[in-house]
């Protein structure tokens, strides 16, 4: 499926794949599916009432916190369709965080999850919010949102009354259409701004990939990371609705019991998470019984998939996993693996019309085998930091790189490799060690679940590597450490061990070190 990026918007693109698999199911969520008919008719209605009886007007930025439920793509594809500006906001959100995001964005308009209303509540005097939508997870299902809140407007409401309506003409290409946060791990969260262009040439190159292994209008994708974040956002809500694919939305994808019932009807084709979902996922009973038969995609990002894990799950399913690499600032992927021809320990080859180069501190170019930091230079690259022209500027090089953060190498094959976080790195007595090395290392310990590798400061070396980990039985911490000598040169050897009954983690699953190296 090839695209003319330069004439088309994604919401043009959306409304193609509308009308050519109308038919087909779209989302599934809570026991209910939808097809791209639906989709399409409730987005529109939403979309008309967004654009003639809100208020708002053309690039504004309306805000969706939500979990994984169908209303979800219908709000995106609405404010898409409206020529107004996403801001996907994690309906985990504290106070102060939500009040960063909507302050920052300038957002208008907010789309929110009914459970989550008190704590938007505690802020909403101090944003720039109009108006409030409320969502209920039941409202497809029953047809009727009821309203907390007085002069809040209802969901249902609004999907239900303006289908026939025509649309006006929205933005072009080069707009941007989606303010992604970053996750704040290396100091405030900043709007990433994704255009029309960004988002639409992402799509043609993660299809390119998969064009051997995805055929559209056929697949069954289980989606259980977060729809708020870029991974899931640009596979599941672009990607595969391009393509005319169902995705099985679910709303825990840490209550394991919940979403093995949930996908256990499906005869899925395809799957998507992170090395801690897919760990415990493979040592799930209820999991490890379901039919894989035609499981035969894959994908692993958001955090390092270690060899153990990607190993676990071929030998339960059978299917390889295939590693990417992106952040919120590419829209998502910069490499990924080709399936089936997948080199484990790197994330894959770049992806078309993506450059990716090592440089040193320097900015120096390095040879293949060298560790540097990556920098990408690609047409999936943002547009900048939102009102942030100084952080932009910190972040891209002078001849057009967009700088990672990220320790990675070019290995022989050309594929990447990515060592590590630069924050993350460990300096013992001038030595580089990377917590990533050393966690993949633990977890091919047959009594080690997961690992989380960080600093602490040490009078004699400067600083000691110190390991957390969580185990499927009783471990002796001897033993461990003789597994660790047996695959890692002496200064890289854990220090300190220390066992606990779960690791901190976000609520996209990935580890927190920065918890960890906080004392918790």
């Amino acid at each position: 499926m090839t695209y003319t990026v330069e004439n088309k918007t994604l919401a043009d693109l959306l409304e193609i794949a509308f009308s050519r698999y109308s038919d087909r199911p779209a989302f599934s969520a809570l026991g209910q599916t939808l097809s791209f008919s639906d989709i399409e008719e409730k987005s529109r209605s939403l979309a008309y009432w967004l654009q003639n009886e809100s208020g708002l007007e053309t690039g504004d930025r309306v805000a969706i916190q939500l979990p994984n439920i169908a209303q979800y793509p219908i709000v995106v594809y609405a404010i898409l369709r409206a020529g107004m500006v996403v801001v996907n906001t994690n309906p985990m959100y504290t106070d102060r965080e939500i009040k960063h995001q909507l302050t920052d964005s300038g957002t208008k308009a907010i789309f929110i999850f009914q459970p989550v209303l008190p704590v938007f509540n505690k802020v909403k005097d101090q944003t720039s919010i109009e108006r409030v939508i409320e969502v209920g997870a039941t409202d497809l299902l029953t047809g009727h949102t009821e309203l907390s809140i007085e002069g809040n407007q209802s969901f249902t409401d609004l999907v239900g009354i303006y289908a026939d309506k025509s649309l006006s003409k929205r933005s072009p290409i080069s707009e941007t259409i989606v303010l992604q946060y970053t996750g704040g791990t290396t100091g405030v969260s900043k709007g990433a701004e994704l255009t029309n262009l960004n988002l639409v040439t992402h799509a043609e190159q993660v299809i390119d990939r998969f064009s051997n292994t995805c055929k559209p209008g056929h697949e069954i994708f289980i989606a259980p990371l977060p729809l708020y974040h870029v991974y899931a956002f640009s596979v599941n809500l672009i990607v595969f609705a391009l393509q005319g694919n169902l995705s099985v939305l679910i709303p825990d994808p840490r209550d394991l019991d919940a979403f093995v019932k949930a996908i256990k009807p499906y005869k899925f084709t395809t799957f998507s998470g992170i090395n801690t979902l897919l760990v415990g996922l493979s040592n799930h009973s209820g999991f490890r019984s379901l039919d894989f038969s035609n499981l035969k995609l894959t994908i692993s990002g958001g955090a390092t998939l270690t060899t153990s894990a990607a190993e676990q799950w071929y030998k339960l399913t059978g299917c390889t996993v295939s590693e990417g690499y992106g952040l919120s600032e590419t829209s998502a992927a910069l490499c990924l693996n080709v399936p089936g021809q997948e080199e484990i320990g790197t994330v894959g080859l770049p992806l078309k019309d993506t450059i990716i180069d090592i440089r040193s501190e320097a900015g120096e170019s390095l040879p293949d085998g060298q560790e540097g930091e990556v920098v990408a230079k690609a047409p999936q690259v943002m547009k900048g930091y939102w009102n942030r022209p100084e952080e932009t500027q910190k972040v891209m090089t002078e001849d057009g790189f967009f700088r990672t953060g990220d320790i990675g190498k070019r290995m022989p094959s050309g594929t990447i490799k990515i060592v590590d976080r630069l924050k993350d790195l460990i300096i013992v007595s001038g030595f580089n060690v990377y917590p990533n090395e050393v966690e993949d290392v633990l977890t091919q310990h047959p009594g080690i679940v997961e690992a989380a590798v960080v600093s602490e400061p040490d009078e004699r070396a400067g600083e000691k590597v110190c390991a957390y980990i969580t185990a499927a039985q009783e471990l002796n911490e001897e033993a461990i450490i003789e597994h660790c000598r047996e695959h890692l040169t002496s200064y890289k050897i854990p220090k300190k061990l220390v066992v606990m009954d779960e690791l901190p983690k976000s609520t996209v699953g990935k580890i927190l070190r920065r918890e960890l190296r906080t004392g918790m």
